[in-house]
């Protein structure tokens, strides 16, 4: 043998060595190391797991009653597991389950297939061993015929299940929000870790806000397959735990009065006309109702609303358009937590709150002519009346826009007018506006709420860098008239600057200020109680599946107003001659018994379009009683109608009537008080409704009956007479015992 045959004989001996050692190892290291690692997956790769969805809890209101629940349905699904195993994949008992569905099986086929890699919807993304739902609601006879022909319809069932309902007359859609399939960006994110794609999550309201606590835990089955996907034993199961019952702080029967009582102050207003003789749009509105001593919400009502059914099962597109559309007057938007409108005179309460910071005094005189100037602009009061000297007590009554201008315009002059020195501008109208929560969200347990706007000397510089582009280019821009470039090129050279015109506008709620309805409520319920601003709540307590209750809000105090007890019963008693007579809100309240409940309140008439082609005004309300003793802040807003007055007290009027009982009707609280008490689970799993703890009661408007007892007014009224005329204090000076029982001296 030569050299060279020796040598490729040595080099092929050690690749073959070579070759068996490496085999060896990995041999070795496969059944030796790495053994139990994969004993393991071998296991997992024939173990799936099922997973039940838990049973979502209920939205209820304060007394038990159901917002939103579940209602069982029968529901028709198929396993696409199991038409897998058949010859013809399953087209056969599609074609025959079909006409029994009145779906197309084309249509079947496509919902049962599994979501991936091209595949258009609707397809199945969840487990494919988990049966696919195709028909909710199916009738008796459809289930006991795929029950009873079950050699016809291998692989379907017909089961009950929950399915979301909400009550027939869809109250407080906003507020209570919806269900969707969670999204890929939810599935990203810590708060939805675990979550599967076909699980439902909150979208919106409550039902997103308190989503972690209202799910539950879904049950998981540990079943055992092999290689073709057949079942071959159930190897361990963890039952589903339904979610928790959110116990709310609205009132049913009050969220139901609030709707009822805008939609007709609506339609009521849509039969005026404004001073061009247009017919009022009156297009959107929103009622709030507080809790005054406690912030808790009771109603929240805003128009347009929308059926939330639309969402089960998925929104079509053509719905969604409807909802977020501007002819529709996007009914999606909540007026009352997102819709910012310039509040009018309702802002008042923060004039007068800060004049007196700013040291103008309580017993002070003022005038009140027709018209105010402010250098060549002129600014007048409504409908340019003169009322003459009167303190602010009388300015509030009867709602004299120039004293207002006044008050705005010293303190612009004492903050440096102009050009303030630095520290100069104590901006004592902007500060005092925050005090009483505006310019920012209340903190209510809903998202997405709007935080309104106080246009303070910041704001004016920081709208104009941001707009200062547009200012310098409309200045040259030859399509624009002689007036409008004049306007831009003043804006553009120094419209951060903060003028005498910003100053007096704000006084009376207008020009850049812009607030929300429940804003309002807050501020007025925080002047009513006494000073303490409340965070909104709407949540009031969880009540889990074995009926503890799991959690319970308390009331947020968020902050003190910056002023004494003097300053604000002297506003609350002021404001109570708004509903009286020579009070602008008179004339919803001529027969209100004031004697058994005063009311106090402030009316507000927002000018936003200053045209025949502009918009038409706002209408506001607000409100609180008892005047003396506030239990309830009751604020309606109207868009696009006529004055506070004349239109929107009205409707806190007929929101009152139900609360209290007036006119005959029975009170929704009978003497004024709210009911404190939880609803429980009884053993069955139902929820226990709190019963009324006082008889229903009612009494004629005007007349001298009065509330039984003491409950929800001052002791100062049921311990001496139920006349406001011999009340203590600031009261006192209000009214006599006649014009308390709504007739004229």
């Amino acid at each position: 043998m030569s050299d060279r045959s020796r040598l490729r004989l040595i080099v092929l001996r050690v690749l073959v060595v070579s070759l068996l050692a490496t085999l060896g190892g990995r041999l070795w290291y496969l059944q030796v190391l790495a053994a139990d690692d994969f004993t393991t997956a071998a296991a997992d790769n024939r173990i799936r797991e099922v997973v039940t969805t838990a049973p979502r809890g209920t939205i209820l209101d304060a007394a038990g009653r159901p917002l939103v629940r579940n209602r069982t349905a029968l529901v028709v699904s198929v396993s696409a597991a199991a038409l897998s195993r058949q010859a013809d994949a399953g087209d056969a008992v599609l074609q025959r389950l079909s006409p029994l569905v009145r779906i197309p099986a084309a249509e079947l086929r496509r919902r049962v297939r599994p979501c991936g890699k091209g595949a258009a919807k609707p397809c199945w993304n969840g487990s494919p061993l988990q049966p696919v739902p195709v028909l909710e609601d199916a009738s008796p006879q459809v289930a006991l015929r795929i029950a009873e022909h079950q050699e016809d319809f291998p692989g379907v069932s017909a089961d009950f299940q929950a399915i979301r309902e909400y009550p027939a007359n869809a109250l407080a859609a906003h507020t209570l929000g919806y269900l969707a399939p969670v999204s890929s960006e939810q599935l990203h994110s810590p708060q939805y870790a675990g979550h599967r794609e076909t699980d439902l999550v909150g979208v919106a309201g409550l039902e997103e806000e308190y989503d972690q606590r209202l799910r539950g835990t879904d049950g998981v089955q540990r079943v055992a397959v092999d290689h073709a996907g057949r079942v071959t034993a159930s190897l361990a199961q963890t039952p589903a735990v339904r979610g928790g019952d959110l116990v709310t702080n609205l009132d049913e029967r009050v969220q139901a009065l609030a709707e009822k009582s805008l939609l007709e102050g609506l339609l009521t207003a849509r039969r005026g006309h404004d001073k061009y003789g247009r017919p009022y749009a009156a297009n959107s509105g929103a009622v709030v109702v507080l809790n005054a001593k406690t912030g808790a919400v009771l109603a929240l009502a805003s128009y347009p609303s929308y059926d939330p059914t639309v969402w089960t099962g998925g929104i079509s597109t053509s719905d969604y358009a409807r909802l977020t559309g501007k002819t529709g007057g996007v009914p999606l938007i909540s007026r009352a937590t997102q819709g910012e409108f310039a509040p009018g005179s309702t802002f008042k309460l923060v004039s007068a709150s800060a004049a007196v910071r700013g040291g103008f005094p309580l017993d002070g005189t003022y005038q009140c002519p027709g018209v105010f100037h402010v250098g060549s602009a002129s600014f007048t009061n409504f409908e340019a009346h003169t009322y003459g000297p009167m303190d602010i007590r009388k300015a509030l009554i009867k709602s004299c826009d120039t004293v207002f201008y006044n008050f705005g315009y010293q303190l612009w002059l004492r903050d440096g007018g102009l050009k303030p020195a630095k520290g100069q501008a104590k901006e004592l109208f902007a500060r005092t506006a925050q005090a009483y929560g505006f310019g920012a969200p209340t903190g209510i347990d809903l998202p997405d709420e709007a935080g309104g706007r106080i246009p303070d000397r910041a704001f004016k510089k920081a709208f104009w860098t941001l707009r200062k582009g547009d200012y310098c280019a409309g200045a040259r821009n030859p399509k624009f008239d002689a007036l409008h470039r004049q306007l831009d090129r003043e804006f553009c050279a120094d419209g951060y600057s903060y003028r005498a015109g910003d100053a007096v506008n704000f006084a009376i709620g207008q020009g850049d200020v812009l607030v929300t309805p429940l804003q309002l409520a807050t501020a007025y319920a925080a002047m009513a109680n006494g000073g303490t601003v409340y965070r909104p709540q709407l949540g009031k307590a969880v009540i889990g599946p074995t009926g503890s209750v799991t959690w319970r809000a308390t009331p947020q105090a968020v902050r003190k107003l910056p002023l004494d007890k003097t300053t604000l019963d002297y506003i609350r008693s002021a404001m109570a001659g708004v509903t009286l007579p020579g009070g602008t809100a008179y004339g919803a309240f001529t027969d209100w018994p004031q004697a058994q409940v005063p009311v106090g309140g402030k009316t507000g008439t927002a000018e936003v379009g200053l045209t025949k082609t502009g918009r038409q005004d706002t209408s506001w309300f607000a409100a609180f009683a008892p005047a003396n003793d506030p239990q309830f802040v009751v604020v309606n807003m109207l868009e696009q109608v006529g004055t506070g007055g004349a239109y929107a007290a009205k409707v806190v009027r007929r929101v009152l009537d139900g609360l209290y009982g007036v006119s005959g009707q029975p009170a929704i609280y009978p003497g004024g008080r709210i009911p404190a008490a939880l609803p429980a689970r009884r053993a069955d799993g139902t929820i226990n409704v709190v019963p009324a703890s006082l008889a229903l009661t009612t009494f004629p408007a005007g007349g001298d009956a009065r509330l039984p007892g003491s409950p929800g007014v001052s002791p100062r009224i049921s311990a001496r007479s139920p006349r406001l005329g011999t009340l203590e204090g600031p009261w006192a000076t209000t009214v006599n015992a006649a014009e308390a029982r709504g007739r004229a001296p």
